[in-house]
């Protein structure tokens, strides 16, 4: 993950001292039902949500983290969630497209 974050220039919110996680993959989405049912363990999910459920599909999913896109700031009690579940919480300037290019042009490049 710290490779996408270094290539993606994205601000840290929360887990700094998570980076090391492997990104196997991304999904991209705002409908938690359609995250739950669709994405999978290891995922970089890429969303406009903000509010604290989102940490909870995080973790159900045991995704990698959250980037949060076009500069959406997570809420204050979503950080608070985020550090008891060690979810790493990024923020993205980018559109979700351009984000979700990015980072499907890194993991092709490395080899998924």
């Amino acid at each position: 993950m710290a490779t996408i974050v270094k290539a993606l220039g994205l601000k840290i919110r929360h887990g700094a001292d998570l980076l090391d996680r492997n990104v196997t993959g991304g999904f991209t989405g705002d409908l938690l039902s359609d995250v739950m049912a669709h994405s999978s363990e290891g995922d970089l999910w890429i969303t406009r949500q903000i509010h604290q459920n989102i940490i909870a599909v995080a973790s159900l999913k045991d995704h990698a983290g959250i980037v949060l896109v076009q500069g959406n700031e997570p809420a204050a009690d979503t950080l608070e969630k985020a550090a008891k579940e060690n979810v790493p919480i990024l923020v993205s300037d980018l559109s979700g497209f351009e984000t979700a290019g990015k980072i499907y042009e890194i993991l092709n490049v490395r080899g998924g």
